[in-house]
């Protein structure tokens, strides 16, 4: 990331910020969309998030898949009980599998001996099971739970510019 400058955006900018806001298109070229949209070329609006992430002003894309309406029904977070010093090993290792989406190390608490945390999704709860079962293998720890999701949360972008549309 850049240097973080502090300064008024154009219009143009502005519109920008308001088209990149929302959803991307589902497309193989989803810049060229926006170019489109905006009235600009695709190398325009490249060239113009690129400030954007040199300036600071934006970080990185991301994408919120709502896996809920892909099928994938069953989520759940895995919890181990891992030894400091091979917390960052097992770590490495679950972050390895493409069905773990997220894998974070916690401080442990009174009552809460879990300091390793990974994100998982199926189609069903014992595919879960399953899974986890097949990760505290791969990093030979067999302390852990599963805790599984009951609803999917609201996922909203931020809405900048929005007093102006």
């Amino acid at each position: 990331m850049g240097k973080i400058v502090a300064r008024q955006l154009s219009e143009v900018e502005k519109n920008i910020v308001r088209f990149f806001q929302g959803d991307l298109p589902l497309e193989p070229r989803p810049f060229k969309k926006a170019a489109e949209a905006l009235g600009l070329d695709e190398e325009e609006i490249l060239a113009y998030l690129k400030t954007f992430q040199q300036e600071g002003l934006i970080r990185r894309f991301g994408a919120a898949i709502r896996h809920w309406q892909a099928g994938i029904t069953a989520n759940a977070m895995v919890v181990w009980r891992v030894p400091e010093e091979e917390v960052e090993a097992a770590g490495r290792k679950l972050a390895s599998f493409r069905e773990v989406t997220h894998c974070y190390q916690r401080k442990t608490k009174p009552g809460w001996p879990y300091n390793l945390f990974a994100m998982i999704h199926g189609r069903t709860r014992g595919e879960c099971e399953a899974l986890a079962f097949k990760l505290a293998q791969a990093i030979g720890h067999y302390e852990y739970r599963v805790i599984f999701s009951t609803a999917e949360l609201k996922k909203e972008s931020m809405r900048y510019f929005a007093e102006e549309e």
